[in-house]
């Protein structure tokens, strides 16, 4: 059977490495790469802040507590400002917002190189904290945009696991230039790096027009009389389905849709997701700051970098592979089965952490299932959360995830004080095991809801069908 010219143009589409097929998308790699630049902050400021406060106060405490307070203050107004996103436009919120984050970064550091005092730092550390934003989330949001009629809807799963994978390359190199600087530059000298990449990344994304998802999008709706039987389903259906919009008739047909300011916070399953995520990422901060403390306890804190950065190799490697996978199953089931192969990393760590070099085999093995852990979060929410709020309903994952790792900072200073780097280092396997129950009541709900959507559904098509 011969092939016509437009369906062999349609199997060419699809053939090749998915990622491959992400990067002909028109403008994809600009946004991709600029947000890669701009994200060098999540993986530089916090333990950026560790080490220069402990470099100038000889105090883990301290360190890991205005390391807490930065991540709160950022946790505090991510959804607020991808709320902001969503409702007026990724260009027309982000300059304004990116050059106040810039400014108080500079002023931070700033501050901490003149040493002032520690209560003084501590409010401007919040006032930093304050200016954040998710970039994570906007770049996120722009290839569901991109990708949005698609007949490959496997391509999105790619690209989350892209952005996986640009997360764990930022933390690989994050931590290894913020521990060079601190330790051979100058202890304050890994806060302005961050700063300009912020800056500059985050200018070349705002200024990308063209693969900006619109605010508005204008549809043309046609009058259909009352008795019509789609018109029927949308009236059966708008009060009770979680949409944004109420559906109403009047004795003309349908009303024009009300527009409803609903919180992302009230979809069935955000709830358990973002307890989940809150309790699981407790681990990674306090896995870096009981790593940091033995480092420096053993003298060889130089190469403090090196071993953080082994764990995001093997997380960088693992969205690789997700990437190009279709697993079988719910994505609830996907993320209980890599909290459980997390927990048993962590343990692993814990019997290994005086035979670095096993540690970080452990390490690169341990992390292949950290980012597959985060896309799969964030497709959850992309099936949950409608369009319109997705940069909000990522936001608040990436929110859930920075109060887990301020937990994590505080926690482990407090015990590595106390006991020391071994029983900081008990912390991560308890708290991604406490994150595994969790995850099975989410997916509990989430199957119940799926059952009560199918029943309405059929009750609706029983209704039409008697008309």
């Amino acid at each position: 059977m011969a092939t016509t010219p437009s369906s062999a143009a349609a199997v060419a589409e699809r053939a090749g490495s998915p990622y491959a097929r992400l990067f002909r998308l028109p403008g994809a790699k600009a946004f991709c790469v600029s947000g890669a630049v701009a994200r060098l902050p999540i993986s530089m400021m916090s333990l950026g802040i560790v080490l220069a406060l402990n470099h100038l106060y000889d105090n883990w405490t301290i360190a890991g507590t205005m390391s807490a307070v930065y991540i709160l203050a950022v946790s505090a107004v991510t959804p607020f400002y991808a709320r902001l996103f969503d409702r007026l436009g990724q260009r027309r919120v982000g300059f304004p917002v990116l050059a106040l984050q810039v400014a108080s970064m500079l002023v931070f550091a700033f501050a901490a190189m003149a040493r002032v005092p520690i209560a003084v730092l501590f409010v401007l550390a919040v006032l930093m904290g304050l200016c954040q934003f998710s970039i994570g989330a906007l770049v996120r949001t722009r290839w569901a945009y991109a990708l949005r009629g698609n007949p490959d809807a496997s391509l999105l799963n790619t690209a989350y696991a892209l952005e996986a994978a640009v997360d764990e390359i930022v933390f690989i190199l994050g931590p290894i230039l913020a521990a060079f600087l601190a330790t051979s530059v100058s202890p304050v000298s890994q806060l302005f790096v961050p700063t300009f990449a912020a800056g500059i990344g985050g200018a070349v994304f705002f200024s990308l027009r063209n693969t900006a998802p619109p605010v508005i999008e204008v549809v043309e709706v046609k009058p259909a009389p009352f008795d019509d039987a789609d018109v029927l389903r949308a009236a059966s259906r708008g009060p009770e389905t979680g949409s944004d919009t109420a559906v109403t008739l009047d004795s003309g047909g349908l009303r024009t849709p009300r527009r409803r300011n609903r919180s992302v916070l009230t979809y069935p399953g955000i709830g358990p997701l973002l307890a989940v995520f809150v309790v699981f990422n407790i681990s990674f901060n306090a896995f870096d700051v009981s790593m940091t403390a033995d480092y420096k306890a053993l003298g060889i804190e130089k190469f403090l970098g090196l071993q953080l950065a082994m764990f995001a190799l093997g997380s960088c490697i693992g969205a690789i592979i997700f990437g190009t996978r279709k697993l079988k199953g719910s994505n609830w089931s996907h993320m209980v089965g890599f909290l459980c192969l997390l927990t048993c990393g962590y343990m692993m760590f814990r019997l290994s952490m005086d035979h670095l070099i096993v540690l970080g085999v452990l390490e690169v093995l341990a992390g292949l299932c950290v980012s597959p852990l985060f896309a799969t979060g964030n497709l959850i929410v992309k099936d949950i959360v409608p369009e319109g709020s997705l940069t909000e309903g990522l936001s608040w994952v990436t929110t859930a995830g920075t109060v887990g790792t301020s937990l994590g900072s505080t926690i482990a200073g407090v015990v590595v004080d106390h006991a020391g780097p071994h029983a900081g280092l008990m912390i991560p396997w308890i708290a991604t095991a406490c994150a595994i129950p969790i995850a099975l009541l989410g997916w509990r709900l989430s199957r119940r809801g799926s059952d009560k959507a199918s029943k309405a559904v059929e009750a609706v098509e029983a209704v039409e069908a008697s008309l």
